[in-house]
């Protein structure tokens, strides 16, 4: 095999993988077929992706754009070796995304690729970044799905006023976080307390609290982990891990980010 898959994050309905392809010139392109629907961001490298859509060369930056069952080829004839990251989708969990695309109508994908958009800039950086951290590929994989299905309908990204209905809901899950930071939260289970799509649930969210759900989780982490520092005399370790961190290391670097210092220091001072 040229080909290697590394899974970094899943979910209901949704998977990350990090590909590493090796295959050169002298290499014969195998036919395959996309398990799932699937938008992959090449990393590194290039090669030409044939499939019932159309066939395209693909650079970095560039989206690969796969439907469920679609038979495809990836061939290096000009030069050896690429890397993907590829979110796959099953066609529920899409589905969501697409209907609270205004102007948005198809599930499947028309074409084989979008190329390397100014529009779709900041969420393929995002990606990028989110694969050292899988606990926000989650959201990552709705933006992404949203950015595409907004680019293919030419709808205009954003979302208008919150309803009043649509605060309260977001306010109810606003304090679930409060008093469960210390769990995992994935999205799909608070968009089902809020009774709205994980897609809709995100974007909205954004909107009323003014960061995204992950944001708003490590904050609430962060915040509780600072109160302790200087309330008790509990070990940090402890601290993190009653916090929701998964382990010390992660706790550290994330408070010192935020906070500018590392927590022992933040605790003498």
């Amino acid at each position: 095999m040229t080909a290697t898959a590394h899974l970094l994050a899943s979910g209901s309905g949704w998977r990350v993988s990090d590909i590493v392809c090796t295959a050169g010139p002298d290499d014969r392109a195998f036919e395959e077929a996309h398990p799932q629907h699937c938008i992959a961001i090449v990393r590194s490298g290039s090669f030409r992706y044939r499939s019932t859509q159309g066939s395209a060369v693909l650079a970095p930056g560039a989206l690969l754009l796969g439907n469920r069952g679609a038979c495809f080829e990836c061939g290096h004839e000009h030069a050896a070796g690429d890397r993907c990251l590829a979110f796959q989708f099953e066609p529920a969990w899409l589905e969501g995304i697409v209907a609270a695309v205004p102007g948005a109508r198809r599930l499947d994908f028309a074409q084989p690729h979008l190329p390397a958009l100014p529009v779709l800039a900041s969420v393929v950086a995002e990606a990028e970044i989110a694969a050292d951290e899988p606990e926000r590929l989650e959201e990552t994989a709705l933006r992404l799905g949203g950015a595409v299905a907004s680019v293919l309908s030419g709808a205009k990204p954003g979302i208008g006023t919150p309803s009043a209905r649509d605060e309260r809901r977001i306010t109810r899950a606003l304090r679930h976080i409060e008093a469960h930071c210390e769990d995992a939260l994935p999205i799909d289970e608070l968009a089902r307390q809020a009774a709205m799509s994980p897609y809709h649930f995100l974007r909205t969210f954004r909107a009323v609290a003014g960061m995204t759900p992950h944001q708003y989780v490590l904050r609430t982490r962060l915040h509780r982990a600072a109160v302790l520092l200087r309330r008790t005399d509990q070990p940090i370790a402890g601290i993190a891990f009653d916090c929701g961190f998964g382990d010390l290391s992660t706790f550290n670097r994330r408070f010192r980010r935020v906070m500018g210092v590392s927590p022992g220091a933040y605790r003498i001072a």
